[in-house]
This record gives C-alpha cells, sequence and structure tokens, in this order.
C-alpha cells in the first residue's frame, strides 16, 4: 500500500518560483563585470530567468542541451543558473581560471551549444568559439557592446535576449532525476572530469545546508557567496538562499580583501562563504583598514583545511563564528560542517574550541565511513585513521560521460582522503591521500603540521610537504611565505614547532617563497612544490 500524498517532482524551477512569490522584494546587490553595484530582487531575478528560459526553448537545442558560462557571482549568472535548468536544459559552471587547454577539452567534452560570458572573458569566450565543435550560440552577459562584437563573431546579447523573453513562461515538469548542471574537477591529474547533478540531488542539497546544524540559511541573512558560481555552484548557496529568501551580495570579479571588507561594512552582511586563501587576504585588510566587520556573524570556510589560527582570529578579533566545513565537487559539494552538540556547551571553553577545528559531522543525507588499505571499516574512535568513504543523496555514483569505470565499491565513493572519526561522527581530516607523508614507517600529517606554521606571525601562508630522505624514505619540508614586512629564520620557524608535536614530525627544514602555487580553486599545488623542492634534503 503506498502513502496518499502528493507527488510533485523536486525541481530547480520550484526554489525560483517560491523566492519570487514570497520574497520577491528581497534585494540582490550584484558587483558588476564593468564597475558599480546594481540592485536586483528575487523578483526580477526569478522574471528574467523565466524570460530566457523562453529564449532557449526556442533556440532549437538538443536535449537537455549543455548551456556553459563563463562568469562571475552577479545578477546575470544567478538568472542563467535558473533559467537554463529551469527549461530542463543543463547549466554547464566552467572555471576559467584552468588552462586554455583544458577549457576547450571541457567545452568539447560537454559538447556544450550555448556559452554565456562575462567581459572579462572575451578572449576566452573567442577561444571557444574557435575550438568547441559543438558551440551554436555566444551570449555576452550584458547590453549591446560594440568592442565585444568585434572580438566575438555572431555574439548575441544578454540583455537584448531576455527583452524578447516571456516573463510569464510556464516552466516546463519532468522527471526530478533529470540532469540539472553540470561541474568539472580542477584536473589537478589528467583531465578533469565532469559531475553531473540532477534537480533532485539539488534541492535535497539545498534543504541539507538549510537546516540549522549545517549552515542555516535565513531570510534574516545576507549572504556573500565568496565562493565562484564557477565552483561546484558556489557550494550550492544560489539555491539555498532562494529557498530561504536571503538577500545576497554578489561580489563580482574583486575577490581582494579590500573589495570584500567594504561589501562586508556596506550591505551589512551576516554570512560569507569561502576558501581559506580568500581570507587570508580579508582578515588582513580588515586589520590595516580598522575595520570591526560588525555585521558579520558567521563565516563558512572550505575547499582546504581551515588554519586554527583562522578560526581564533575571526571569533576573538571579530566576534565571527566559523563553520569548518568540508566536501567535493563529487558531493554537490556539502559532507560535513562543523556544529557543536548540546552535550559540547558543557566543556571547558578551551576544548570547546579545540572541537571547532575539524570537518565537522555530516547532515542527514551523507553518511561516511574509514577503512584500511585492504577495505575494512575501521572504529569511529577519534584515533583511527583511514581512507575516508562517501555515499549519500546528492553523491555522484559515475563521472560524466565515463559510465563504463568502475568508481564505487560497494555503493561507496573513495574521496581521496584520509581522515579519523569520533564517536558522534565528527570527522577530521589528516591529510590528502597523495599528501600524508610517511616517514620511517611512520605517518604525519601535514595538515596539522600547516596549521601549527599558519598560527606563526610572521608567516603570511605556509604549507608542508613529504621530500625524499636517504634514511626516512620521506620527511616534511615547510614552504613559508613570509608575512609582510617580516623576516622570520628558519631556526625561529622550527623551534616553534616544539611542544606543539612530537619532536620526530617536526619538518627538516624550511624553503621561504614569495607565493605558494594555487590551483583554479585556490587550493594549494603541492605537486609543483614537490617538483621544485625534490632533491633539498637529498642534494
Amino acid at each position: 500500500m503506498l502513502g496518499q500524498m502528493m507527488n510533485k517532482p523536486m525541481l530547480i524551477s520550484s526554489l525560483i518560483d517560491h523566492a519570487d512569490t514570497y520574497h520577491s522584494d528581497t534585494e540582490i546587490f550584484s558587483v558588476e563585470t564593468t564597475g558599480g553595484v546594481e540592485t536586483a530582487t528575487w523578483g526580477s531575478v526569478a522574471g528574467n530567468a523565466r524570460r530566457l528560459g523562453s529564449v532557449l526553448s526556442k533556440l532549437g537545442l538538443s536535449e537537455q542541451a549543455r548551456c556553459a558560462t563563463l562568469a562571475w557571482n552577479n545578477r546575470r549568472h544567478l538568472e542563467i543558473y535558473y533559467g537554463v535548468s529551469g527549461a530542463g536544459f543543463v547549466c554547464h559552471t566552467i572555471n576559467p581560471r584552468l588552462f586554455p587547454e583544458q577549457l576547450v577539452f571541457i567545452a568539447n567534452h560537454a559538447e556544450d551549444e550555448v556559452l554565456f560570458f562575462d567581459k572579462t572573458f572575451v578572449p576566452l569566450a573567442a577561444l571557444l568559439a574557435d575550438k568547441a565543435e559543438k558551440l551554436k550560440h555566444l551570449v555576452y552577459m550584458g547590453p549591446r557592446d560594440e568592442e565585444v562584437a568585434e572580438k566575438v563573431p555572431n555574439v548575441t546579447f544578454y540583455d537584448e535576449m531576455i527583452a524578447e523573453g516571456d516573463a510569464d513562461f510556464a516552466w516546463p515538469d519532468f522527471d526530478e532525476n533529470t540532469a540539472s548542471s553540470l561541474c568539472y574537477t580542477s584536473g589537478t591529474t589528467g583531465n578533469p572530469k565532469g559531475v553531473l547533478y540532477s534537480h533532485r540531488s539539488t534541492v535535497l542539497h539545498a534543504f541539507a545546508a538549510n537546516s540549522i546544524d549545517c549552515i542555516g540559511f535565513s531570510a534574516r541573512d545576507v549572504v556573500m557567496p565568496v565562493v565562484p558560481m564557477f565552483h561546484v555552484n558556489a557550494w550550492g548557496a544560489p539555491y539555498s538562499c532562494a529557498m530561504s529568501g536571503a538577500r545576497m551580495v554578489m561580489p563580482g570579479p574583486g575577490l581582494d580583501g579590500e573589495s570584500l571588507v567594504k561589501l562586508i561594512d556596506t550591505y551589512d552582511i551576516t554570512l560569507a562563504l569561502g576558501v581559506p586563501t580568500i581570507w587570508l587576504g580579508l582578515l588582513g585588510y580588515a586589520a590595516k583598514s580598522g575595520s570591526k566587520l560588525n555585521s558579520l556573524e558567521r563565516t563558512v570556510i572550505g575547499g582546504s583545511a581551515c588554519p586554527p589560527s583562522m578560526i581564533d582570529t575571526f571569533r576573538d578579533t571579530y566576534g565571527v563564528d566559523t563553520i569548518h566545513a568540508w566536501g567535493m565537487s563529487e558531493m554537490s559539494p556539502l559532507g560535513s560542517t562543523n556544529q557543536p552538540l548540546a552535550k559540547h556547551s558543557k566543556l571547558p571553553v578551551e576544548e570547546q574550541r579545540k572541537l571547532r577545528e575539524n570537518q565537522g559531522r555530516p547532515p542527514y543525507g551523507v553518511e561516511l565511513k574509514i577503512v584500511d588499505d585492504n577495505g575494512k571499516q575501521q572504529p569511529n574512535d577519534g584515533k583511527t585513521q583511514g581512507d575516508l568513504m562517501v555515499r549519500g543523496y546528492w553523491v555522484l555514483d559515475s563521472y560524466f560521460r565515463q559510465e563504463d569505470e568502475d568508481l564505487l565499491d560497494d555503493g561507496w565513493f573513495a574521496t581521496g582522503d584520509v581522515a579519523t572519526l569520533d564517536p558522534d561522527g565528527y570527522m577530521t581530516i589528516r591529510d590528502r591521500s597523495k599528501d600524508i607523508i610517511k616517514s620511517g614507517g611512520e605517518w604525519i600529517s601535514s595538515v596539522e603540521l600547516e596549521n601549527i606554521a599558519m598560527s606563526h606571525p610572521k608567516l603570511a601562508n605556509a604549507a608542508v610537504i613529504g621530500v625524499p630522505h636517504p634514511k626516512w624514505d620521506e620527511r616534511p619540508l615547510l614552504v613559508a611565505v613570509k608575512a609582510e614586512g617580516e623576516e622570520p629564520s628558519k631556526e625561529e620557524l622550527l623551534a616553534y614547532f616544539e611542544d606543539k608535536i612530537a619532536k620526530w614530525q617536526i619538518p627538516d627544514t624550511v624553503v621561504f617563497i614569495d607565493a605558494l602555487p594555487l590551483n583554479a580553486t585556490g587550493k594549494v599545488l603541492k605537486r609543483n612544490l614537490r617538483d621544485q623542492f625534490n632533491d633539498v634534503l637529498s642534494a
């Protein structure tokens, strides 16, 4: 016997319809690529999304055609998110920070038929116009611009395009498991791989993110997704904000500390989301300018491990709660967030603070486990580490157009992380499998060493890698970036590790560089560092 309840498909169009119906006059502030800030509303975004959907439906595109974007976080990009997916097509956000060869590979692998692009990316649009074999329509995200028209043949202008659309366009109904959006991994090894999300997985992900024990977006919030919309759908924030009716500030191309601090102080932002490298710049400018970040209540930090010193600075200097999160493109990306349990309020303050340093516990919809090298599940004792496995409602089961690949192990996806899990499900990433250091048969966590180094006041950034050693196989090497105006010595930095970690785990030496190499999503390219400093200890 089946339950006698309505069976309404969970579609992305329902999110924008909800925002339009109940939060129509809620503001969305958008920093434009060409300069200035414009004010829109959920109502105007919804109307333009329907106009776009109606126009796309008349272009003669293939069924579920991929419609690509090369764009910053702005109002038009938000409309494209909803107009493309709502009309039954696939919104394919391309990371413009990838190498040109990777961009061409991705556009051809996805078989993109439409490309929307911001002015910053006119050269890349021209490249894809020449190299992307299935591309039929190039749409500049703005009003008519003759300069763009000269550089991109047969370009269409977004503002003119949607002016011909129908604001009363009726979103089509279809199966909730239909593909909605496509993101490619950053391709640190080999070609990038596509992760194809569904309407169902996206809506469920938004529900989870909106739970108070996860991130908890609210209609009372002013949300600034600093994480780019071309990186795992801005961690789902555009969908969660529509579901909750939150106000949004779209920061555009200016992701430097000064620009972000000014946006926070101007628009009374309460919640911001981004990677650690972004917050380093923000905290640096806040200290320099004297800003107190008075409106900011919460930051969500993910993408790579957040240094405890950063959590301390946000809390102690600015009164901002940091939600340490973890996930990956293959998980839409939400896997865990660090929110305390009721029993933790009885712990001493220092223990409460220590607890906030790990990556947290999974929300309903995600399951985690750790296994040994033989695939045997390990205990959740907070000490035993193993390879982290995941399964859930918004976790991929295969990569796009690689269905023949045997990706899952008995229904579980191997994340490539080494972690521990405690009895309450709190997860601590010890390292990436490829980055953990094996010295004399014992494991050393590069993340733990980096967290210590990053708390040193004379360092602006740091990474730890394993390099070959004639006796111990591998030993840790600290790669350090000096803070402005500081000149720490190697001896001073190595001494800083004493009493904070076992003596045998302290890095053997330090090398200084001007800046760490970062990939397209702001993560440190340790492979590059290993290539550069591979012979430091064996020479």
